[in-house]
């Protein structure tokens, strides 16, 4: 919306500011801060009067939780949603299919963690809707982006530390986007289990992502960096700015001892935004080193399920791996601090991925 105002640039020097991603970047980060410390406490106020007990704790979670973290009111990441939603609309150019993609997904898979967390407050339960659905459900949404996504931006993906080379993936296209993004949504959704353990490494992922979107969207960086080049990609970096201010807003009311969670509202969108950017960007696998911890959360709850079944033994304590921390005595401010040091280091070493090659 803003954008609009480069046009305005020939009748006063100011308005030409408004042509650059980077500035517009900056501004999409500080409206979204403004605008989520400004809803937070009146949000949060709103949904403890609604939320009475809070969000529902699981029995077989680590016990120390049952009372520390009741009554804390979730669904959060609403407060997310909008400052992330009202930020790039107003700083974006809302020409750029990427960012209609990219919102798509995000809001859709919002919609899908809303439902969920309603569900599981309303009944007092920690199980929300079928699970079934809700994967069927991230599915539809998914495969009509990865559909439209093929159409105007190639079915190729490119390999890191290997110079021009791109994979055609043609008719497994889709499915490859299908697994991408819902494995990005639930990942993160898998990491949210303590105060501000999601969110910090989100915000470290959106950053590394706003850098790749903004090198890949111009021909001069990406052609010296021997990375693919997609016209109008840069515009994501200004999504990334507001995810990174919404973010940051978030942490202020979600850090220890945390006064909301996002719920799954905050942590499938803000995955699957994540795994939107990347495919956009043609990082998809880059996003498996950016985003590590979420994926080593992931697959210590995998481990954990295949090693029971098959032997009666569990390898962790408790998946996932922050709650076998837990178990072992850390405190929750020291595993969170470290998962952020983990996360930091993961995105320099995917950004690094950008000159290797």
């Amino acid at each position: 919306m803003l954008y609009n105002l480069a046009s305005l640039a020939e009748q006063g020097g100011i308005f030409n500011l408004f042509r650059y991603i980077t500035f517009r970047t900056g501004g999409a980060l500080m409206t979204a801060l403004i605008i989520c410390l400004i809803i937070g406490p009146p949000l949060i106020k709103w949904l403890g009067s609604k939320q009475k007990r809070g969000q529902p704790i699981r029995e077989d979670g680590p016990q120390s939780h049952i009372v520390a973290k009741a009554g804390t009111p979730t669904m959060g990441g609403f407060m997310i949603l909008v400052s992330l939603g009202i930020s790039t609309l107003l700083w974006a150019d809302l020409s750029n299919p990427f960012v209609w993609a990219v919102l798509a997904v995000t809001l859709g898979f919002g919609a899908i963690g809303f439902v969920d967390d309603y569900l599981k407050v309303t009944r007092r339960s920690t199980a929300g809707f079928s699970g079934r659905i809700k994967f069927a459900i991230e599915i539809v949404i998914v495969g009509l982006v990865a559909w439209f996504l093929g159409d105007i931006n190639g079915t190729t993906i490119s390999v890191p530390f290997l110079k021009d080379v791109m994979l055609d993936l043609q008719w497994f296209y889709i499915p490859f986007v299908i697994l991408v993004i819902t494995g990005a949504g639930n990942s993160v959704n898998l990491t949210d289990g303590l105060d501000g353990l999601a969110i910090m490494p989100v915000i470290i992922a959106a950053g590394a992502f706003g850098v790749i979107a903004y090198l890949v969207g111009n021909v001069t960086y990406s052609d010296y960096l021997q990375i693919p080049s997609i016209t109008g990609a840069g515009e994501l970096a200004v999504f990334c700015g507001a995810l990174i201010g919404s973010g940051l807003g978030f942490l202020w009311f979600n850090a220890p001892p945390a006064a909301v969670f996002m719920g799954d509202t905050g942590s499938l969108s803000l995955g699957g935004a994540l795994g939107a950017i990347a495919v956009v960007t043609k990082h998809e696998i880059v996003l498996g080193i950016i985003g590590g911890l979420f994926v080593l959360e992931t697959v210590s709850v995998i481990v954990q399920v295949v090693s029971f079944k098959l032997t009666g033994k569990r390898v962790f304590r408790m998946a996932p791996l922050h709650h076998h921390y837990e178990q072992k005595g850390w405190a929750e401010s020291t595993i969170v601090i470290r998962f952020w040091i983990i996360a930091f280091v993961l995105a320099l070493i995917g950004l690094a991925t950008l000159k290797l090659r």
